[in-house]
């Protein structure tokens, strides 16, 4: 038996845990959902939902993978009680990183992509359509999408291949680091434009009204899914971490510490996006189409824009990279936890197995695209995304909070033996009853009220 490697620094362990946080979502759908429910006013909401909501699950994510020693694959075989099922989440952690990966890689392709376009000048003198025709044009080539997914895909499992402190800690200490640098030069480009003041009061003052305007519950229901999602809680994702650290630091402040990161993220892209947007005249629009077509359209009228652009998706690239290189390490470590694989051998074979498995998205947008699986206009993709995101993170959140809770699972008085083990802030034990009765009920509601949006018309 190896012994379980560690991170050789707190640093390191705060930023890989927040790079796994910080993903494709604090950019593209955060902006736009802020955008879309009044502003600094959805911000606020969104922050309490993330300490009363995101941050006692990572925490107990966490705690599963200190105390365990191992992933997602085999950390509930270890903590529960004799003649018990909790185990079967396992299996759902697994396919949960899986699946994430079989869509991830080919966005984190398209990233990767466009650094070259905007490089090399793709963009220049074209029009907003003309912009669209670029995006189109990509998803409609399978060879090309193919060939930068498989490139991410390689980028991402050799820096795993190096091991956990030469490849992924040294590896993301600096992208993440990168990350920030080049999002505050963006930022201050951003709010420098003629204009940007527009686009800063927008984001930045509450106007309650316009949430109002728009359906308190709604908002409220947003800023909960997006407090919930932007974690990526729920499938082990972050257990691994835990695993990864010794107990000289309590869970609930290191938590902290990885919720700030990843907030700081979502609202340092909110102020290159929104006031770049108001500066130009154009309307932050919706998802992918925000960062593909609405951006690069700005990034071209905008003095030095071709640097400009190139940065940004340099930094979008970081930020998909961070994701998709913590979840391997994750899809490794199962490997090697259930089959004593070395870490050579599981890089190997799950590199293939990635590749074939995320061809079917990128199938989905071109040789596939006749088969919508969410009704007209969907995707490969999209169904993928819907498994993950909307059934198997909120039902493994579940999973995890009623396994922390219960006597019948690893139990509470284990719970924060562990999460509080160490210096730093402890974990609060009035919430006891919120965290054992409340909380999984505001995650169950999230997962009906998903299905009921997503189907009920």
């Amino acid at each position: 038996m190896e012994k379980r490697e560690r991170f050789s620094s707190r640093l390191g362990f705060i930023l890989i845990s927040a790079g796994c946080a910080v993903g494709l979502g604090n950019v593209w759908r955060f902006p736009f959902i802020t955008g879309q429910y009044g502003g600094a006013a959805f911000v606020l909401i969104y922050l309490l939902f993330l300490v009363i909501l995101g941050l006692p699950i990572m925490v107990m994510e966490f705690a599963v993978g200190r105390a365990s020693q191992k992933s997602a694959a085999r950390s509930f075989h270890v903590l529960e009680p004799r003649g018990t099922k909790w185990h079967l989440q396992g299996y759902a952690c697994m396919a949960g990183n899986y699946l994430l990966m079989m869509f991830y890689t080919t966005v984190g392709g398209w990233m990767l992509a466009y650094v070259f376009k905007v490089l090399g000048g793709e963009f220049t003198g074209l029009d907003a359509a003309g912009v669209g025709e670029v995006f189109n044009g990509m998803l409609a080539r399978p060879g090309y999408m193919t060939f930068w997914m498989v490139l991410i895909v390689l980028m991402s499992f050799f820096v795993c291949s190096l091991g956990l402190q030469k490849g992924v800690e040294r590896i993301t200490k600096v992208m993440m680091s990168c990350l920030f640098l080049i999002l505050l030069i963006l930022c201050v480009r951003s709010v420098t434009l003629p204009g940007a003041m527009d686009g800063i009061r927008f984001y930045l003052v509450p106007d309650f009204g316009k949430m109002v305007e728009h359906g308190l519950g709604e908002a409220i229901f947003a800023a909960m899914g997006q407090a919930f999602f932007t974690l990526s809680l729920g499938i082990g994702a972050m257990a691994i971490f835990g695993s990864y650290i010794g107990r000289d630091r309590s869970l609930t402040g290191e938590s902290i510490n990885i919720c700030l990161l990843d907030t700081l993220v979502a609202l340092l892209a909110g102020l290159v996006i929104f006031p770049s947007c108001f500066a130009f005249g154009v309307d932050p629009g919706e998802g992918p189409g925000l960062v593909f077509v609405t951006l690069p359209n700005i990034f071209n009228q905008m003095s030095g824009g071709r640097l400009f652009g190139t940065l940004f998706f340099i930094f979008m690239t970081f930020a998909a990279l961070s994701t998709i290189i913590a979840v391997f390490e994750n899809i490794i470590s199962f490997s090697i936890d259930l089959f004593g694989a070395s870490r050579k051998k599981a890089v190997l074979i799950n590199g293939a197995v990635i590749i074939l498995l995320s061809l079917p998205c990128v199938f989905g947008f071109n040789l596939w695209s006749a088969f919508q699986p969410l009704g007209a206009g969907s995707t490969i993709q999209d169904l993928e995304d819907f498994i993950v995101s909307n059934n198997l993170l909120p039902l493994g959140s579940m999973v995890y909070l009623l396994f922390c809770t219960s006597k019948y699972g690893w139990g509470w008085n284990n719970f924060i033996a562990e999460a509080d083990a160490g210096n730093g802030i402890k974990f609060p034990k009035w919430t006891r009853i919120y965290v054992s009765y409340v909380l999984p009920a505001i995650v169950l509601f999230i997962f009906v009220m998903g299905y009921i949006q997503k189907f009920g018309g």
